[in-house]
């Protein structure tokens, strides 16, 4: 996919000038990505097969409702920046929870609601950023420098397989108000937030990955099931990197002969 979400990067945007070039990687079993299109048209026909997916048990009685609702908040992230963005949910039936691929024997296993779901929301984005530089580790040194800045960050470098990175992963609470929970009690919502950010080798742009979820009790699932998706991310495509690997160990085979 060529992804570049919605974030709350302090980072400061350039005007972008030009469109982002390409980045790819792989979201794991788990994740429904919204209906995310440059028309309404295409909007609607991905609403329909994206509420088909997410309410796989559902019926007419509930996609019918559901599709233009998803198909409205694609609507609303349309010149964000925001070029993939996905709810994750998965099955915590199972003693490994979120950080189950959800299949066995290669078959996809699905799970009562029921039985417990932790949810998460992943967003990616391409940030317009200004950097004159071209060398992406000065780049990635200058946005650790900024979010170190915040007391409340825990920022970090990154050496990502496409390259430096920093993460930042922050934990807010959120008090709910007593009308608006079912006990009629105030509670206190834990949320927590990763945040990742890796420059683009070609073009004024960073890529920011956000997962951001209230499942707390699966903290360190989600930021096991994170550090998987940021190991796939590449900027070059993979079908281009497997086709020249292909023609490498071809040549080597030959000069063996």
């Amino acid at each position: 996919m060529t992804p570049p979400t919605e974030t709350t990067s302090p980072l400061p945007p350039a005007p972008a000038s030009q469109e982002p070039p390409p980045i790819w990687f792989l979201a794991p079993e788990g994740f429904f990505a919204l209906p995310l299109a440059a028309t309404p048209e295409e909007r609607a026909e991905l609403s329909h097969s994206f509420v088909r997916e997410l309410y796989s048990r559902g019926d007419e009685n509930i996609w019918e409702p559901a599709a233009p609702y998803y198909a409205a908040m694609a609507e609303m992230m349309a010149g964000t920046g925001v070029s993939y963005s996905a709810v994750g949910l998965f099955s915590t039936a199972d003693e490994n929870g979120p950080q189950d691929d959800g299949t066995q024997d290669g078959e996809v296993v699905r799970h009562e609601g029921a039985d417990g779901v932790a949810q998460c929301a992943l967003t990616v984005a391409a940030v317009p950023t200004d950097q004159d530089d071209a060398d992406t580790d000065v780049v990635a040194q200058g946005i650790l420098a900024i979010l170190s800045g915040d007391e409340y960050n825990d920022a970090r470098w990154l050496d990502l397989p496409c390259g430096p990175a920093v993460s930042c992963v922050t934990l807010r609470e959120y008090r709910i108000k007593p009308e608006l929970t079912e006990t009629g009690e105030q509670v206190d919502l834990l949320t927590g937030q990763i945040q990742v950010h890796i420059p683009f080798p070609a073009g004024p742009f960073t890529a920011v990955f956000t997962l951001h979820t209230a499942s707390m009790d699966y903290w360190t699932e989600f930021c096991d099931l994170m550090a998987a998706v940021l190991q796939t991310v590449s900027f070059t495509d993979p079908a281009e990197v497997a086709e020249g690997a292909k023609g490498a160990k071809g040549e080597q085979k030959q000069s063996q002969a």
